[in-house]
């Protein structure tokens, strides 16, 4: 079973950058599809950017692409959300999840992390 902690959320203004971490702990992480996934007061987790074990195909939400970067390093254990020009309408709780085969849904992934909150002033 894989465990996952995000970590690097906070309070940043509009335009500015933050990097979002997630860790996982136990077998074979290489093995997983891994994404980010975010939810706003009163709306639905939707999805923001995902990667596959080789770090080879990525994929982003409109509302996210040529701002945020996903990247992972397996070495490490860990997965990174690089984001930047960030807007307020990018608040939000950030939750990493990993599934061995993964997709676009958030149904797609079955180990979720406790999610990290990212707050943008305008």
């Amino acid at each position: 079973q894989v465990q996952l902690v995000e970590s690097g959320g906070g309070l940043v203004q509009a335009g500015g950058s933050l990097r979002l971490s997630c860790v996982a702990s136990g077998p074979s992480f290489s093995d997983y599809m891994v994404a980010f996934f975010r939810q706003a007061p009163g709306k639905e987790r939707s999805f923001v950017a995902t990667i596959n074990w080789n770090s080879r195909n990525t994929l982003y939400s409109n509302s996210v692409k040529g701002r945020f970067t996903i990247s992972r390093d397996n070495t490490k254990n860990t997965a990174y959300l690089q984001m930047s020009s960030l807007k307020p309408e990018d608040t939000a709780v950030y939750f990493c999840a990993a599934d061995p085969r993964g997709g676009g849904r958030s149904t797609d992934y079955r180990y979720w992390g406790q999610g990290t909150q990212v707050t943008v002033s305008s």
